[in-house]
């Protein structure tokens, strides 16, 4: 019986420390690449000829990649914001994954009908180095934000709900807030390999 105590209570013990170390990963910055160039917010963004968004109305730049862990724990939330704002905004999936996906497989994982693009230098145009990550352009197709969907891991604090503050600030035609560190810095994995 002494066996079995210990056999499970190592085996919990394993397992809670295997939720520990993944909660505490997911929580540290993504480092940031050796050359990486800042995007400055106002700077104009050529979005290419792979879309046609942006023409009459904002661009919300959703950075993506399928085996991101980070990337799926958001995609509600991404779904939320394209129900609430796709008439106002043009969301756009940019995939950044070293597979090939189709862009209806991909509309298939995300749960929503709107453009996917392949274009890992639209991230580099946007200063995004990681993913989940959100761009969004103002009509003129200036960044207007760059940063993270919130500072909980499943996009659930309405708090820190960074994307849809920009969003809703940007449609009000009001500045950004000012906002902590955390929801500028990128979390989550590295592009286009998922490592954190």
């Amino acid at each position: 019986m002494g066996l079995v105590t210990a056999w499970l209570t190592l085996l919990l013990s394993m397992v809670g420390a295997l939720f520990w170390y993944n909660d505490w990963i997911y929580q540290l910055p993504t480092p940031v690449p050796k050359n990486y160039k800042p995007v400055a917010i106002g700077t104009q963004i050529d979005l290419g000829p792979k879309t046609a968004a942006g023409q009459h109305k904002p661009v919300f730049l959703h950075f993506y990649n399928p085996k991101c862990p980070c990337s799926r724990f958001n995609q509600s939330h991404f779904q939320s914001l394209v129900r609430e704002y796709g008439q106002e905004i043009d969301f756009v999936v940019v995939v950044l994954s070293d597979q090939k996906y189709t862009a209806e497989k991909i509309q298939d994982k995300i749960g929503v009908d709107i453009d996917v693009i392949f274009d890992p230098s639209l991230a580099v145009r946007c200063g995004v180095y990681a993913t989940p990550q959100a761009a969004l352009l103002d009509r003129e197709q200036k960044l207007y934000y760059r940063g993270n969907y919130n500072a909980s891991r499943y996009c659930t604090d309405e708090k820190t709900a960074y994307a849809k503050n920009a969003i809703e600030a940007l449609l009000k035609s009001q500045m950004l807030p000012i906002w902590s560190a955390k929801a500028l810095k990128s979390y989550g994995c590295t592009m286009p390999v998922c490592k954190n």
